[in-house]
């Protein structure tokens, strides 16, 4: 049962699930242990419907060598669809008005996207913008000169909600639509300085999107896919500071294997966090100027916008089966100042050496809230400062 990653449902796009029973059993098959996308469109196409996928599935795995196999528990996807009525998220199903277009096209595109905000905003015509998270006074400069110029043509901003460029992009785009795309779940802010600025997009008519369950806490093996969205979803990619290995070159390759335009900003030879961009468009990639530049790699927009769309709530179910809770903002998390984040950061470095050290024996030395923790565990980790091993465990990198 392991990801077939080459198979392709592009061709020929299945419909989106019509009853309520069908929209929960896409969710409890998505959510079944080693059922990613490609496995989900595979099982979908072989047995006809989510449900007789679902019932299948334990002699699949058994075929496949796994034993004692068991589907995702109803109450296990009850709790999501709960989880996701309280903070306001609908689910986007592939194949309805609300899906991003160009994502339905790709090999093996999410079969739904939780979204917080406006989900019409998916439908538009975008462009994605991403960069450095250590991002220079210059590139955070171009990159909200770049989200206006393109705001201002009809473009909406996608990008990843990071720090540096993503953070400059998604707020140079406020007013003219912006979408932001999670590693965890939807209700999940990562990092947490940037609480606020996620309450904007939904405000301001944008939209905060994820494929991953409500609840979920990013870890770097999430941001690859992540980046697969952010690409996915737009007709041309722009990066505009990145290190020759870095997220957003990841970004960068998903685009190019879908076909996609792929563009950078040039900087100085000697400045690392230009060397990505150098190097891409060394290899053939459009030089970026300004946002000129990108909408003529583009094309001109389509003479009319799409329609505005009514997604459904989150699984309609009998208010028997779902509370019917009220619909409530994403809770902002105590924010951290910076001088306090940065002591956290020297306190589980310190902590931390060659030999391994469980994660929750770590957050129970530091006598801090594991939601405080997790996330900077994260950034530590994509920073390549620590390294997570099988069984939780964490050491540092030298």
């Amino acid at each position: 049962m392991a990801e077939d990653s080459n198979s392709s449902s592009s061709t020929h796009p299945p419909l989106p699930p019509t009853s309520e029973d069908d929209r929960f059993a896409w969710l409890r098959l998505l959510r079944s242990r080693r059922v990613g996308p490609a496995t989900f469109w595979r099982l979908l196409s072989e047995h006809g419907t989510a449900l007789a996928a679902l019932d299948a599935l334990p002699q699949v795995a058994a075929a496949a060598g796994v034993e004692n196999y068991h589907v995702c528990p109803e109450g296990v996807a009850l709790a999501e669809v709960k989880a996701a009525r309280r903070h306001g998220a609908v689910l986007v199903f592939r194949g309805e008005p609300a899906y991003p277009p160009l994502l339905s096209d790709v090999s093996d595109p999410p079969p739904f996207l939780w979204v917080c905000g406006a989900p019409e905003v998916l439908a538009r015509p975008s462009v994605s913008l991403v960069g450095a998270r250590n991002a220079s006074s210059l590139g955070t400069r171009m990159a909200r000169a770049l989200a206006r110029g393109l705001g201002a043509e009809g473009y909406v901003v996608v990008s990843g909600l990071a720090r540096g460029v993503d953070t400059a992009a998604h707020d140079a785009a406020l007013a003219t639509g912006t979408v932001a795309v999670l590693a965890g779940g939807v209700d999940v802010l990562y990092p947490s300085e940037n609480t606020r600025l996620a309450e904007e997009i939904r405000a301001q008519g944008g939209a905060l999107v994820s494929e991953q369950p409500m609840g979920l806490q990013p870890q770097a093996r999430h941001f690859p896919a992540r980046n697969r969205i952010v690409a996915g979803m737009s007709g041309a990619t722009v990066v505009v500071e990145a290190a020759a290995k870095s997220g957003s070159l990841i970004t960068a390759r998903c685009a190019l294997d879908m076909g996609r335009e792929v563009l950078a900003v040039p900087g100085h030879p000697l400045d690392a966090r230009a060397g990505g961009c150098n190097l891409l468009i060394r290899d053939g990639a459009r030089l970026v100027r300004h946002a000129e530049d990108v909408i003529e790699a583009l094309g001109p927009l389509a003479s009319a916008a799409r329609p505005p769309v009514q997604a459904q709530l989150p699984l309609d179910l009998d208010d028997a089966v779902i509370d019917d809770a009220p619909v409530v903002p994403v809770a902002l998390p105590e924010r951290r100042s910076l001088r306090e984040t940065a002591a956290l950061h020297a306190e589980i470095l310190s902590r931390l050496g060659p030999v391994p050290v469980a994660e929750d024996q770590l957050i129970r030395d530091l006598a801090e809230p594991s939601d405080t923790v997790s996330p900077v565990l994260t950034d530590l980790e994509l920073d390549g400062r620590i390294q997570r091993r099988p069984g939780g465990l964490l050491t540092r990198v030298s």
